[in-house]
């Protein structure tokens, strides 16, 4: 099974697990399991940390190869095929970060590991939680 780590669920997993669900801790834990990580992700962090919505991103965001490495998980580059599908979903939803990760999961045939409400429309997107 691959899964896509959404934003928040990569925080999360390194720095709160217990905030994770369940059934996605389980996942994210099994060693069978491919991780992936968004370009996407590193982006938005990097965004909102200069915004100060994020004050300990800066920690994640100096240390990533060993973030994804003490996670096991891989490092999703944004290709130009992500970008024409995010641009193209049929989904009411704006957030661009948001867009991407649907279109990378769509694409790479990934669960998107999340708990945010906002994938529960997003066409032909499966989540975990």
């Amino acid at each position: 099974m691959t899964l896509l780590l959404d934003t928040h669920t990569l925080l999360w997993a390194i720095g709160a697990p217990t905030r994770l669900g369940n059934a996605a801790k389980a996942a994210i834990e099994d060693p069978t399991t491919r991780l992936v990580v968004s370009a996407v992700s590193p982006w938005e962090m990097s965004i909102k940390h200069a915004r100060g919505r994020l004050p300990h991103a800066e920690l994640a965001l100096s240390n990533w190869e060993a973030i994804l490495g003490r996670l096991g998980a891989e490092a999703l580059a944004i290709e130009a095929e992500h970008a024409i599908l995010a641009g193209r979903l049929n989904w009411d939803h704006r957030d661009p970060f948001d867009r991407m990760l649907a279109a990378q999961s769509v694409l790479l045939g990934a669960r998107l590991v999340t708990d945010d409400r906002a994938f529960r429309n997003a066409p032909g997107v499966a989540t975990l939680w």
